[in-house]
């Protein structure tokens, strides 16, 4: 294994656990948009939830699905939020 492959190996699991806190905060953020209270606690205890119970997972390929998952539905509740606001 060359040094640079090592090296990624190593920090892997820092640079994956700033992608998930990066997420977690954008979901947050966005949430905050939501004008309805009701929706809005309902999805930031949803969010708190989702990563909560997905907070032991050590898989990398697992990781990784998770955090395209999570930028998926960032992306349609932005969506969402854009169609309500026009």
């Amino acid at each position: 294994i060359t040094t640079s492959r090592r090296l990624a190996a190593l920090f892997s699991p820092f640079i994956r656990r700033q992608q998930v806190l990066l997420l977690y905060r954008r979901i947050l953020q966005t949430i905050r948009q939501v004008p309805n209270d009701s929706d809005r606690k309902y999805l930031k205890d949803w969010a708190r939830e989702e990563f909560k119970r997905n907070k032991s997972a050590t898989e990398e390929d697992t990781i990784r699905m998770m955090i395209t998952q999570g930028n998926m539905q960032l992306k349609e509740l932005e969506k969402s939020l854009a169609l309500a606001k026009s």
